[in-house]
C-alpha cells in the first residue's frame, strides 16, 4: 500500500534516483521502505487513537515526557493534558478569577499565586497607550527590582524605602479580588496540597482594628454621666442589627484564606507572604500543614510582620509539623517555647532575615525533636541570652548551618552552640566577624564529623588546625574560598589528620586556585607571551 507520505517530489519513490542519459536506476535497498505500521497510521490517522478511550489515552499520556507540546494535537488532548498537570504557577491573576484556570486544569493539588498577587510587571507597550508620544513610553520602561523570587516595577520617583513599599502597594491587588480568587480556588480544589500565596489584606486588618478602638472609645461615654435607662437601652438591640453584624462577622470569618482552611482539609504545604497575626489566625483550621515557610518584612520591600501571638496560635493549630522556616518576624522566647511545646514532631527549623528579640535562644531547648537549625542573614544572633549555666540542651539535633550571619557578638553565639553542642555538622557560609578566637568556642561541640567553611575571610590556617585537632570524630573537611588560610601553612599533624578522613575539600585561597588553573598558559606574567621582546 503506497500512500502520499511515501512519494517523494517529482512523483517518485524515495528510492528512486535519476541521473541524465542512464535512465532510472531503481537501487535495491530496503531503507527506505516503512514499516506496516506507519503505512496503516499514514492512511489513516485517526482510526488507532479514536478508537481510544479517555482511560487507555491518559495512561498513555503519563509515559510520554512532561513537555506539554502533545496537548496542542486537538481539543480532546488538551483536555486530557489538563487533567494530567497536577502544579501550576500562575502569572496573571484574571487567569484564576475568570475560571479559565479551574476550566482548563481540575486536578491541581500545588498552585503558587505569589507572581500573580504581589507583583504586576508590564511591558513598556503594553501599558503605554497607542498615538502617544515615544517619551512617555520610555518614561513608562521602569526598574526591576528582584529579591527572593520577588519581581517589582519601580518607577524613577522611588528612592527611598518608604517610596518603594508604597508603589509596591500600588502594584498589589485589592483585598477583594484576592478574597475572591482565593474563594474560587478553595470551593474547585478541596484536595489542595500545596499554595504560596501573598497576603494583601494588612492594610484592612490594621486599618480595621483601629478604626474599631476608635469608634469604641469616641462612642462610649463616662460611666458617671450614663443613666440607668440608657444603659439598658443600649443593651438592647434591634433583630435586623444583630443580624448584620452575624452577616458581618461571617464573612470575616469567611475571607479567603480563611476559605482555603476550611475547604482544603489536605493543605500539607503552605507558604505566605505579607504574613501577620490575622492571617495566622485565618489559617489556623489547617490541622495537617506539615511544611511552612512565612515571610513577613522583607528589607527594602514591605514592612508587614508577625509576632509571638501569631507563632502561638499557629503552634497549637499545626501539631503535625516538620518543616518551619520564619523570616521577617518579631518573636522571642514565647513564641519558639510555644512551638516546642506543641509542635513535637518539628524536625527542621530555618530563622532568617531578621534576628529575634532577647532570650529566643534558651528557647530552642524545648525543640526536642529538632535535627536542622538554620540562620540566614541574622544581624545579631542574641544580645542576652543569659547565664550559658542555665541554659537547656537540644538532644536530637544533628546539624547546624549558619549562612550570612553576623557572629561578632561571641555571647550569643557561645549560647547558641551551648545548647547546640551535641551537633554532628557545623557549616559556616559567608558569616561576618568569624575568626579564629571566635571559631575556637565550637570547640566544646565534641561529636562534630563534619565541618565546612565557606567564604569566612578571617579565618586563618592556625584557627582550622585547632578547631581539627579538637573534633576526634571528625570524617569530613570543607574548605572553600577562605583568603586567609594558605597551603603553606599547614601543619605535620594537620596533614595526617587529613589522610584519615572519608570526605576532603579544599579550595582555601581564591588566587592560589586561578594561578593553577592559569599554570603554563602564559597569562598573567609580567609581558606575557605577547608583549616579549625581541
Amino acid at each position: 500500500m503506497v500512500t502520499r507520505e511515501m512519494v517523494g517530489r517529482g512523483g517518485s519513490l524515495p528510492g528512486v534516483m535519476r541521473s541524465k542519459g542512464l535512465g532510472n536506476k531503481i537501487i535495491d535497498d530496503d531503507s527506505w521502505k516503512p514499516s506496516s505500521v506507519v503505512v496503516v497510521v499514514a492512511a489513516d490517522r485517526g482510526i488507532m487513537i479514536s478508537g481510544f478511550n479517555d482511560e487507555v489515552l491518559l495512561n498513555i499520556l503519563r509515559r510520554l515526557s512532561p513537555a506539554p507540546h502533545y496537548a496542542l494535537v486537538c481539543k480532546r488532548w488538551m483536555r486530557l493534558h489538563g487533567q494530567l498537570r497536577l502544579s501550576i504557577k500562575v502569572h496573571d491573576w484574571r487567569f484564576l478569577e475568570s475560571g479559565r484556570m479551574v476550566f482548563r486544569f481540575p486536578n491541581l493539588t500545588d498552585v503558587d499565586l505569589s507572581l500573580a498577587c504581589s507583583c504586576i510587571v508590564t511591558s513598556s507597550r503594553s501599558s503605554t497607550p497607542r498615538g502617544e508620544n515615544n517619551n512617555k513610553q520610555s518614561s513608562s520602561a521602569a526598574i526591576l527590582l528582584t529579591h527572593q523570587g520577588l519581581t517589582v516595577q519601580l518607577g524613577y520617583d522611588a528612592v527611598d524605602p518608604s517610596s518603594i513599599e508604597r508603589c509596591i502597594e500600588a502594584q498589589q491587588l485589592s483585598p477583594a479580588k484576592l478574597d475572591k480568587g482565593l474563594k474560587l480556588l478553595a470551593d474547585a480544589y478541596p484536595g489542595l496540597q500545596r499554595l504560596c500565596v501573598v497576603d494583601v489584606r494588612r492594610d484592612s486588618y490594621f486599618g480595621r482594628r483601629k478604626t474599631r478602638i476608635t469608634s469604641m472609645a469616641a462612642a462610649a461615654p463616662a460611666p458617671a454621666e450614663v443613666p440607668a435607662e440608657a444603659v439598658k437601652k443600649k443593651k438592647k438591640k434591634p433583630a435586623a442589627a444583630a443580624g448584620e453584624e452575624e452577616e458581618e462577622e461571617e464573612e470575616e470569618e469567611t475571607a479567603g484564606i480563611a476559605r482555603i482552611a476550611q475547604n482544603c482539609r489536605l493543605l500539607q504545604e503552605l507558604e505566605l507572604y505579607q504574613c501577620t497575626d490575622e492571617t495566622l489566625r485565618a489559617v489556623s483550621a489547617c490541622k495537617n500543614l506539615q511544611i511552612v515557610r512565612l515571610i513577613g518584612s522583607v528589607t527594602g520591600f514591605y514592612h508587614c510582620t508577625f509576632t509571638d501571638i501569631g507563632l502561638t496560635i499557629m503552634s497549637q493549630s499545626f501539631r503535625r509539623l516538620v518543616k518551619l522556616e520564619l523570616s521577617g518576624c518579631e518573636a522571642s522566647y514565647e513564641g519558639i517555647s510555644a512551638i516546642g511545646k506543641c509542635c513535637l514532631m518539628l524536625e527542621e527549623l530555618t530563622l532568617s532575615n531578621k534576628g529575634f528579640y532577647e532570650g529566643w535562644v534558651a528557647a530552642l531547648s524545648f525543640l526536642t525533636c529538632l535535627k536542622t537549625l538554620r540562620l540566614e542573614g541574622c544581624k545579631q544572633i542574641d544580645r542576652n541570652p543569659g547565664p550559658v549555666q542555665l541554659l537547656g540542651r537540644c538532644s536530637a539535633i544533628e546539624r547546624l548551618h549558619l549562612e550570612r550571619c553576623d557572629l561578632r557578638d561571641r555571647a550569643g553565639f557561645n549560647a547558641l552552640l551551648t545548647v547546640c553542642s551535641v551537633v554532628k555538622e557545623l557549616e559556616f557560609q559567608d558569616c561576618w566577624g568569624l575568626d579564629d578566637e571566635t571559631l575556637s568556642l565550637a570547640a566544646n561541640c565534641k561529636r562534630v564529623k563534619l565541618l565546612g567553611l565557606e567564604g569566612c575571610s578571617l579565618v586563618t590556617t592556625s584557627g582550622v588546625d585547632t578547631l581539627v585537632q579538637a573534633f576526634r570524630d571528625l570524617q569530613r573537611l570543607r574548605v572553600t574560598f577562605c583568603d586567609n588560610i594558605r597551603d603553606s601553612e599547614l601543619s605535620p599533624a594537620l596533614c595526617d589528620r587529613v589522610l584519615t578522613l572519608k570526605e576532603f575539600s579544599w579550595r582555601p585561597d581564591t588566587k592560589s586556585v586561578l594561578a593553577a588553573g592559569l599554570a603554563g598558559t602564559g597569562v598573567g606574567q609580567r609581558g606575557g607571551r605577547f608583549f616579549r621582546r625581541a
